[in-house]
């Protein structure tokens, strides 16, 4: 046994166990070793993206991160059925293509989408995958879902360039992320994250032709997104 990741693990279980988020001196007392140990676990651990705090809460919680590993093998039949009226709100209010989705490892996995009468986005449906790369939804992830960004390094096996940080960190000033037919030629597209008691848990996008959709009209729906989303 590996004594710091069985002592990560215990930590991971504990939290659970608290009903999903647990203060550092109850993690402590339950582990019987060094509040300094435990704390260092833990910063470890949220670095990473495995649990995280809210601001304003002391509290450690489970972080996105586990949910993302959950759900490369799990469905999202639940978290699809909770925004579906998120969705259908904001398809009223845009008058666009409406898509819903989630981080899959490094890669962009679609849950839900409402289509615009007018226009039809082929090759996008429930459980279709696209890389994080250019995409509006992909730099979401990458701003607002902790641990993603790393992951993206990691399996690139070389940093991330400075100009697509520059990006990512846009996004986090911004709220939002903006695809100019960087996904699909002649397609525009804004994205938001969705957030559940803080945490960050899905993204939700609004796409539709370039010629429908400029940037200036993005940047407008961006607003409106952001408030149907929180």
């Amino acid at each position: 046994m590996i004594q710091s990741v069985e002592r990560a693990a215990a930590i991971l279980e504990i939290i659970a166990q608290e009903g999903g988020r647990a203060h550092l001196r109850t993690i402590h007392e339950r582990m019987g070793i060094g509040k300094t140990t435990v704390h260092n676990i833990l910063k470890t651990l949220d670095r990473l993206g495995y649990v995280q705090r809210v601001p304003g809460d002391m509290r450690y919680r489970l972080g996105s991160r586990i949910l993302n590993i959950a759900r490369m093998a799990g469905n999202d039949a639940m978290l699809r059925e909770r925004v579906r009226p998120v969705l259908e709100a904001v398809a009223r209010a845009c008058d666009a293509t409406v898509l819903l989705a989630v981080p899959s490892g490094d890669e962009v996995t679609y849950l839900d989408m409402i289509e615009a009468p007018a226009w039809s986005l082929h090759g996008v449906g429930f459980g279709q995958r696209e890389k994080l790369e250019g995409s509006a939804l992909g730099l979401v992830f990458l701003a607002f879902f902790p641990g993603v960004e790393k992951r993206m390094a990691f399996a690139r096996h070389r940093p991330l360039s400075a100009a697509f940080v520059s990006r990512i960190e846009q996004v986090r000033a911004r709220g939002y992320a903006l695809d100019l037919e960087a996904c699909r030629p002649g397609w525009n597209c804004v994205a938001v994250p969705w957030r559940d008691g803080g945490l960050m848990q899905a993204g939700i996008s609004v796409t539709g032709p370039a010629d429908r959709l400029p940037r200036r009209r993005l940047i407008d729906l961006s607003w409106t997104l952001m408030t149907l989303a929180a």
